[in-house]
């Protein structure tokens, strides 16, 4: 038996062992229940924002003293707030027993806490469905990670069956987790009561300033029908801009119902709402599948699915990234605003009562005309004001090396080689600093590299290998005089070593990581999900390309996430410039895009030329490396000459094996490559002297050339 002794010594040795902390996902949801930012808990702890983030994702753990300071921190809040076992629904009436069409049976993410950034998964047992909720159980899943997101999105009692429901002919809701519930309706204001009142649908905010994401219906061909829909909806006009008349009979009896419509009326993507009571929202988002309500671009496959399998994929997509409000571009735009939004609670100094004030790092809620160069030629700020001065244009690369530059050793190899770099924008979008305060012009201002704006610079002196593309314009061709240009591609010609004087500037004094949350976010989703299908981190360069040619045939329902969370990304960034539409606009007037905050051009030219500034710096690190020179880039696709058939047969590596910094490397996270396909050197030869480029077509070889390419 042990002796007092030996039980004090051994109860010393445990305090002086290093204080443990909660798991990482733990130590966000106990910050975020505080109230706390990840900037104040770095002030008070006297470290970065960045080291909060690193502890609360898993990447590192907090050294003494901080250690200890923060574990105190931590026991006091879980202390105040406990984590609750997920509660059981209020059971709505029984379903009459019937089998479940189909089932999921693939992974879904765990919801985070609002505002935390990517944090590992943690693995957990599968649980039994729980017995009380008003629905019709699916089989138990075969992977953990279902029932981890189902447990999760169960953990908010307001929203008991998740975010969505897909709605068929027969009165059956599929949801996410495999529920099935009772939908007794035969008209859309039904639907809406049904959906608010009884239905458990939704999610919770992704931002503590935020609101909460209501609740999607997603109705199939049979169910749109018998809600007294169209099957089609058919006009004159482009079918996005396709909506019900006003005289329609779905539409009367939504305003008989003392319901309304957006401004856009009932189209593929209807909302309906009424006026908030208190600090109740009254919205439900309708999807219409055979409207065409989810882009076969965006969404492959998923239209034609069972409404189960479309539940799961929309709910895989819900649970990740955010409650579907539209496209994939507008979903990429409204996440940015839920994890940034406009306003906070502020006491009123006056009164002393909370009202809406501005959050700080966000947009605002005020539109903010851009500087003429940044605005497009349309726009009223150029029309009215006569502007001639010329216009930012920093898009994507879509260069083809001239064919008279090719080497007889170039030649002689027998591939050509596609890489794709991985989410591009969303790589650039990471620690991006922009501006978030009202464009001011300058004369002659000295360039600083930290200021987001627009400088009017001359870069034709820059000299460079015509084997490469220019830097500084999308076509690759050399500047022939002064231009504009977004901070990161002036800062790039001066880290080649070129001295540039700005003779004019549009600049903002405020600025901020504005994309951070969203860069944070849609990295974790893109990242899970290529997990789920068996392309990880861990995985030598040779696994990598293995795992990416199988990955889409190991869930097809997951690869289609992944291509909406693909989509998301490059939507979002084009959202921030949108275009006006309709055959009826006039150059001048006003477009309905450009009311809300999150119009702004220069956002999205700062993260476009990020991302061609990033491009080019890898072809000009790898041609130092091997001396191989592209063929062709577009976007974010490079082509290559190689003797062999892989990545592998040109990309630099270390006598150690592993790959050279600076070039292009292997790898499932955002900014790394992937093989995009391969072809004979001869085919990519017989399209550059045709005038076409290869990289459009390397994936599919026999790919239709479009005449105006």
């Amino acid at each position: 038996m042990a002796t007092e002794e030996e039980l004090f010594a051994s109860v010393d040795a445990l305090l002086e062992e290093e204080p443990q902390l909660p798991p990482p996902a733990e130590r966000a949801r106990l910050r975020e229940a505080a109230g706390i930012t990840q900037a104040r808990l770095a002030t008070a702890l006297k470290t970065t924002t960045q080291s909060v983030k690193n502890w609360e994702n898993g990447r590192s753990e907090p050294k003494e003293p901080r250690l200890t300071a923060y574990q105190r921190l931590l026991k006091g809040w879980a202390a105040k707030y406990p984590a609750h076992a997920a509660p059981a629904a209020a059971p709505l009436p029984a379903p009459a027993p019937r089998p479940v069409p189909h089932t999921f049976t693939g992974p879904a993410a765990p919801e985070r806490p609002a505002g935390q950034t990517a944090a590992p998964a943690v693995q957990a047992p599968a649980a039994p469905p729980t017995p009380e909720r008003a629905a019709r159980p699916a089989a138990p899943s075969r992977r953990p990670a279902v029932r981890r997101a189902a447990e999760t999105a169960a953990a908010d009692p307001r929203f008991p069956h998740g975010p969505l429901a897909v709605l068929d002919g027969d009165g059956s809701a599929y949801g996410v987790d495999g529920i099935v519930l009772d939908c007794p309706v035969r008209t859309v204001p039904e639907l809406v009561e049904w959906t608010l009142r009884e239905s458990g649908l939704g999610a919770p905010r992704l931002n503590r300033y935020g609101k909460d994401s209501d609740p999607l219906i997603v109705l199939t061909a049979s169910a749109a029908v018998k809600l007294g829909l169209p099957e089609r909806l058919e006009g004159p006009e482009q079918r996005r801009s396709l909506r019900l008349p006003g005289d329609h009979p779905v539409v009367e009896q939504i305003a008989r119902a003392k319901w309304q419509l957006t401004q856009r009326g009932f189209g593929p993507w209807a909302r309906i709402y009424r006026k908030a009571q208190g600090r109740e929202r009254q919205c439900v988002q309708l999807a219409i599948l055979p409207w065409d309500a989810l882009d076969e671009r965006s969404w492959p496959g998923v239209a034609d699915m069972e409404p189960a399998g479309i539940a799961r994929v929309l709910g895989v997509y819900a649970q990740r990234v955010i409650t579907p409000r539209g496209s994939t571009a507008v979903s990429g735009l409204e996440l940015m605003t839920a994890l940034r939004p406009p306003t906070r609670a502020v006491r009123d100094e006056a009164t002393g009562n909370w009202v809406p004030g501005h959050n700080p790092g966000s947009l605002g809620t005020e539109p903010m005309d851009p500087a003429p160069p940044e605005a497009t030629p349309e726009h009223p700020v150029v029309v009215h004001s006569g502007w001639t001065g010329g216009f930012l244009n920093e898009e994507a690369y879509q260069w083809v090396r001239d064919v008279g530059l090719l080497t007889d050793e170039e030649c002689t190899l027998r591939y050509a080689v596609g890489l794709d770099l991985n989410t591009a924008f969303l790589a650039a979008a990471a620690r991006l600093t922009v501006g978030l305060s009202e464009p001011v012009h300058f004369v002659n201002p000295a360039f600083n590299p930290k200021i987001p704006g627009s400088w009017l610079v001359d870069l034709s002196h820059v000299e460079l290998d015509p084997r490469l593309p220019s830097p500084f314009t999308p076509t690759g061709e050399r500047p022939a005089g002064p231009a504009w240009y977004q901070t990161h591609t002036v800062a790039y010609a001066q880290e080649l070593g070129y001295n540039v004087r700005p003779l004019q500037a549009y600049l903002r004094r405020e600025t901020g990581a504005y994309l951070d949350p969203w860069h944070d976010r849609l990295k974790t989703a893109y990242l899970d999900t290529l997990a789920d299908l068996g392309v990880t981190r861990d995985l030598s360069d040779a696994e990598f390309l293995t795992a990416m040619e199988r990955h889409k045939d190991a869930d097809p329902a997951l690869a289609a996430v992944l291509t909406a969370i693909k989509a998301t990304v490059k939507g979002g960034v084009g959202k921030l410039r949108e275009r006006p539409q309709g055959r009826h606009y006039k150059a001048g007037d006003r477009w309905p895009a450009l009311e809300r905050p999150t119009w702004r051009p220069d956002i999205r030219a700062a993260v476009i030329s990020k991302a061609r500034v990033n491009m080019h710096r890898k072809l000009l690190n790898t041609a130092r490396m091997t001396g191989l020179y592209p063929l062709a880039v577009l976007s974010d696709c490079v082509v290559y000459p190689s003797p062999g058939a892989s990545p592998l047969d040109f990309l630099p590596y270390a006598a150690s094996g592993k790959p050279q910094p600076g070039g292009f490397r292997l790898g499932p996270s955002p900014g790394l490559a992937k093989l995009e396909g391969v072809q004979e050197l001869l085919w990519a030869v017989d399209l550059m002297e045709k005038g076409y480029n290869p990289a459009r077509h390397i994936k599919g070889g026999d790919a239709v050339l479009d005449e105006g390419e």
